[in-house]
């Protein structure tokens, strides 16, 4: 009788030591996976470079390895978990050799110079220097203004004079300033007609020019209905700013006044008259007769201010 054929034996198997228990949800590192492998391959030996360990970190996008992580063409380095790279690039590190103090001495030296120097120039710039000397032509600034203007022009159309003006006077470091104000009278008449009001300003810490450009040269902007006209030959700069309203009736008004800027020295001279049908003088004087008294008589006070 013959022998039934025998399957062909198999390889026999290595022992295997059962898996320790784990008490971690995941296989354990070291425990075989499905296919008789570890589910995780094993770090590689510190011996061998140019490998890194399992746990090391990536090296960023853009960036140059960080130590622990070789670049390209770089050896491996073990890796410091302790130092960190800053975003914004190496640190600037003061140069090798000399001792420390001194190196710190001398940038500080350097930083206190440039701030000094961004102190001083801001300060330059904020208060323009403040190098310039008033330029106040000779002026001087009476204590009573009205005994020292001329007003002569307005003397033909209003004769009687002003009892009891009123005057006054600063006399400040920056700015020295008198006023006056007074009335004027027809012939018989009982009651003002009109008023005439003088300032001097010398400006003895600021130079004037642009505000005053500002505010004489642009007066229409800030006053409506009024026209503003240059004046030559009176100072450095002068305007004449009018309103007039008045139309031969018994209502309108008339407001005029001659702004004069000689230097760091100011000047206004101003007529103002108001109608209506209780005053007696219902036939005030003209615009360009009250402009052209207004040129005459400031340059006449002008001269007589000027030592």
């Amino acid at each position: 009788m013959s022998t039934p054929p025998q399957p062909p034996s198999q390889p026999e198997q290595p022992s295997e030591t059962p898996a320790q228990p784990s008490a971690y949800p995941y296989p354990h590192p070291q425990s075989p996976g499905p296919g008789g492998t570890a589910a995780f391959p094993p770090p590689a030996p510190a011996s061998q470079p140019g490998q890194q360990a399992f746990y090391a970190q990536p090296t960023l996008a853009g960036q140059p390895g960080q130590p622990g992580q070789p670049g390209p063409g770089q050896p491996g380095q073990p890796a410091n978990p302790y130092l960190q790279q800053s975003p914004y690039g190496p640190a600037a590190l003061p140069p090798a050799g000399g001792s420390g103090g001194a190196g710190r001495a001398v940038l500080w030296a350097v930083v206190g110079a440039v701030v000094a120097s961004a102190a001083w120039a801001a300060g330059v710039f904020l208060i323009g220097g403040r190098g310039a000397d008033a330029d106040l032509g000779g002026y001087s600034a009476p204590s009573n203004l009205c005994s020292s203007a001329d007003y002569s022009s307005f003397k033909e159309e209003y004769p009687e004079d002003d009892s009891s003006p009123t005057h006054n006077e600063l006399e400040h470091d920056a700015l020295d300033e008198s006023y006056c104000s007074l009335s004027l009278k027809k012939s018989g008449s009982t009651y003002s007609d009109a008023y005439l009001s003088i300032e001097l300003g010398l400006h003895k810490k600021t130079d004037p020019a642009p505000e005053f450009t500002a505010r004489w040269k642009n007066y229409g902007q800030s006053r409506s209905g009024y026209d503003v006209d240059t004046v030559t030959g009176i100072g450095d700069e002068a305007y004449v700013v009018s309103e007039d309203t008045t139309t031969g009736s018994d209502s309108g008004s008339m407001d005029v006044t001659l702004a004069v800027r000689d230097g760091w020295v100011t000047y206004t001279m101003n007529y103002s008259v108001y109608l209506s049908s209780y005053d007696e003088d219902q036939d005030p004087p003209q615009l360009d007769e009250v402009t052209d008294w207004l040129k005459t008589d400031s340059r006449a006070t002008l001269e007589e201010l000027r030592n």
